[in-house]
């Protein structure tokens, strides 16, 4: 009788281990099937055709282009107009639900040419490009464009080019420029303004690339208050570092401050594309 009830049990055992593997089976292929609806990855350069013909735009209706330039910025990398928003849109492009655009890594920075490494293209030449490359993505099928621009020097050429292709294509465009848009988190996290390849740049690149900043390299007489209205201006630039206040904005180097400041600017940023997009869609706006 003892020996029956242990076969019993061990044939219940059996019974219930295989119960447990079906619907872990069963759990594991529905995850499987539901990774394959999704675009895996989400940038633009690592789809087949066939994938971006998938999820856009039935799926996808948004898509992130970010430009920046190739340019000094004191201690850290000539590229880092380039590096930060293209980061930026990989940490929030899941949040946005976008695709991801290869980044055009070279803007219009004629008054920084002179220092080394830094190329700079001719407004000429650079505006009718954006042009193109905005109608290719609007006839591609994607209703909602986002420029997140890591330069200031390239903000005239890209809103007039936003103006011919939004109203040409019927299509919805927003242009960021993050470090404008995150100022009261800069002021949060540093207690003052930043500048160019100052505190806040240098955090949000040291986050993420810790090994390419130089802080031996550093001393303060790098940095220049920039101009004040129209009170000077000059060519090339003086500095490879410009502060947007005087006694503000210089890099501190602090790596809790660093990923703080990269948190915070990621959410403002993703937070304000979802805001925009909403109030295109209440307005009804080129659907």
């Amino acid at each position: 009788m003892a020996l029956g009830r242990k076969t019993m049990n061990s044939k219940t055992t059996r019974f219930l281990i295989s119960i447990l593997f079906l619907w872990l089976w069963i759990i594991l292929h529905a995850l499987f099937i539901s990774a394959e609806k999704q675009p895996s990855p989400r940038e633009m350069n690592m789809m087949t055709w066939k994938q971006f013909q998938e999820c856009v735009p039935g799926q996808i209706e948004t898509v992130l282009l970010p430009v920046g330039s190739l340019e000094p910025h004191g201690v850290i990398p000539n590229g880092t107009d380039n590096l930060a928003p293209q980061v930026m849109s990989q940490q929030i492009a899941q949040a946005v639900n976008a695709l991801i655009a290869p980044t055009l890594n070279y803007g219009v920075t004629p008054r920084m040419k002179a220092y080394a490494g830094a190329v700079s293209v001719n407004p000429e030449s650079y505006q009718p490009f954006v042009e193109d490359i905005l109608i290719g993505l609007a006839e591609q099928g994607f209703k909602n464009i986002i420029v997140l621009n890591g330069h200031g020097g390239n903000t005239k050429f890209l809103h007039q080019a936003v103006l011919k292709v939004s109203s040409r294509c019927k299509v919805r465009i927003l242009v960021v420029n993050w470090w404008s848009l995150a100022s009261d988190e800069t002021q949060e996290v540093f207690g003052e303004s930043g500048g160019h390849a100052g505190n806040n740049e240098t955090a949000y690149i040291q986050a993420v690339f810790p090994e390419h900043i130089h802080p031996e390299q550093y001393h303060d007489d790098m940095a220049t208050v920039n101009a004040r209205g129209d009170s000077w201006y000059a060519v090339p630039v003086p500095s490879s570092i410009g502060l947007y206040e005087k006694g503000q904005g210089c890099p501190t180097f602090d790596k809790k401050q660093a990923q703080e400041y990269f948190q915070k600017v990621n959410h403002k940023v993703a937070s304000f594309i979802k805001e925009m997009i909403n109030k295109w869609d209440m307005a009804d706006l080129y659907r």
